[in-house]
């Protein structure tokens, strides 16, 4: 994945997917809202307002939206810079309004909240602190200067003292605590959704690998006969043209490319048609097929299958399933890149469950992060040492999440902890003194033999890609 598209999925530029029309229209509310206060006001209670000021503030909000309606496409979206200077625009009309209506005298002081509360939805911190900055700053003048509200005999409307200074506290606080509160959710949100995201990207691109990997088997299997065909009708042209040079030379040019049309095939590995017997194998044969990519990497990557708890029971034949591959797939990756010198992955089965368990020599997981792994975008420190030991790894927890989601997809428990002992010297550790990660199933779950996961065999499907 590139540096350019994690960018997006972390939500770097949620600010540029907000249409100028829904903000216009949140405009046209607000336009609507501030003339029917303004009339009440004054038609009902009486109160003497300047309706010429107000109006004048309010039309400004009219010509923007009108001048946004001409000039742009229905279809724009705006900018982070455009989003903050239209939220800026409100939040000042506001408090111009609010300062020709009695300042924090007035009840509605409390939408000065509002435009914060969407920058923190959807802009950066930095446009958030901005417009926060200017919320409090707009309240603090409000409190001190400000047209008074007057009732129709000349009585002046106001709170006293100790409560304004409660309405701009009150202020102040709601818009530094509701901003950081509405900017957490939203970012929580969104890291799940990016990584959700994310996690269907690996699990497509599994799918295909593995529909590919059909593809190549089906046709190595059916492509066989004719190849050996070729080359036994070669080898008896080459035998019978021995008075004639030239076409014997072309016959051995035709065994020579049968022969390496088979070894495409083969070095092409599983891949043609959904091949239904693909769709099951022995565990040992999926961990293996998992773990595959990683053993080679400098790393010694033991693959061991533990007696059966209940007996001698036969290895089970388990579903073939992209969750399951990509899952262990990225736990042996994330075991291999952690690892001092040795990884071990072991499998162990019962009449009623089956584990994977997988574990290495290296330093383990970060004690005050256990309880948080699997969670996505975990923010993390990097040390020296663990710079040097893998470089590319940001710490964002992604990959471990993904593989947490999949197998949990699969219908798989995941317990993470340390096999060493921190009390220990290094001396006195055990072998296997790094991280551990066992994934359990309840084997009715993935045991290909189970009622319900039985896979009929027949003529092979043709496969859509």
């Amino acid at each position: 994945m590139s540096d350019q598209s994690l960018g997006l999925l972390k939500g770097r530029q949620r600010g540029n997917w907000i249409r100028l029309r829904t903000v216009i229209l949140l405009r046209w509310f607000a336009i609507a809202g501030q003339l029917s206060a303004i009339i009440v006001a004054q038609r009902v209670y009486g109160l003497q307002i300047d309706l010429g000021l107000s109006l004048l503030v309010i039309g400004t909000s009219v010509i923007a939206n009108i001048v946004a309606i001409v000039v742009f496409p229905e279809t724009k979206r705006l900018s982070e810079t455009e989003n903050f200077l239209m939220v800026l625009f409100d939040l000042l009309q506001l408090a111009l309004l609010l300062f020709l209506s009695g300042g924090l005298h007035n009840p509605f002081y409390v939408l000065l909240i509002g435009p914060v509360m969407v920058s923190a939805a959807v802009l950066s911190l930095l446009s958030t602190a901005l417009l926060g900055l200017t919320a409090i700053a707009g309240a603090t003048i409000l409190a001190l200067v400000y047209v008074p509200l007057q009732t129709s005999s000349g009585d002046i409307l106001k709170v006293p003292q100790l409560f304004l200074f409660g309405n701009w506290v009150a202020i102040v606080i709601a818009v530094i605590f509701l901003s950081l509160y509405a900017r957490r959710v939203s970012v929580e949100m969104h890291s799940m959704s990016d990584a959700l995201q994310a996690t269907q990207m690996a699990l497509s691109r599994e799918q295909k690998l593995t529909d590919i990997g059909g593809v190549v088997a089906a046709a190595a299997h059916e492509l066989g006969t004719p190849l050996a065909t070729i080359k036994l009708t070669s080898a008896e042209l080459i035998e019978e043209l021995d008075d004639r040079p030239e076409l014997q030379e072309d016959a051995r040019l035709i065994r020579e490319q049968a022969d390496r049309c088979r070894d495409i095939l083969r070095s092409m590995g599983r891949a043609g048609k959904d091949d239904l017997h693909l769709r099951q194998a022995p565990l040992t044969a999926v961990i293996r097929e998992a773990a595959e990519p990683h053993i080679a990497r400098g790393k010694d990557v033991i693959l061991s299958e533990l007696p059966s708890i209940d007996g001698d029971l036969p290895q089970p034949s388990i579903l073939r399933s992209p969750e399951i591959i990509h899952g262990i797939r990225n736990l042996v990756q994330n075991a291999v890149d952690f690892a001092r010198s040795k990884t071990w992955v072991e499998c162990e089965w019962s009449t009623t469950q089956i584990t994977v368990r997988i574990m290495d020599d290296g330093r383990g997981y970060p004690s005050h992060l256990i309880g948080r792994i699997g969670d996505p975008f975990m923010p993390r420190r990097r040390t020296q040492e663990r710079s040097e030991q893998r470089p590319e790894y940001e710490g964002m927890g992604l990959g471990l999440f993904i593989a947490k989601t999949l197998l949990e997809r699969s219908g798989a428990e995941l317990v993470f902890a340390n096999g060493g002992d921190p009390f220990l010297p290094s001396s006195e550790q055990p072998e296997r003194c790094g991280a551990i990660v066992e994934v359990t199933w309840p084997r009715g779950r993935i045991d290909a033999k189970a009622p319900g996961n039985e896979i009929p065999l027949g003529e092979n499907q043709a496969l859509r890609i």
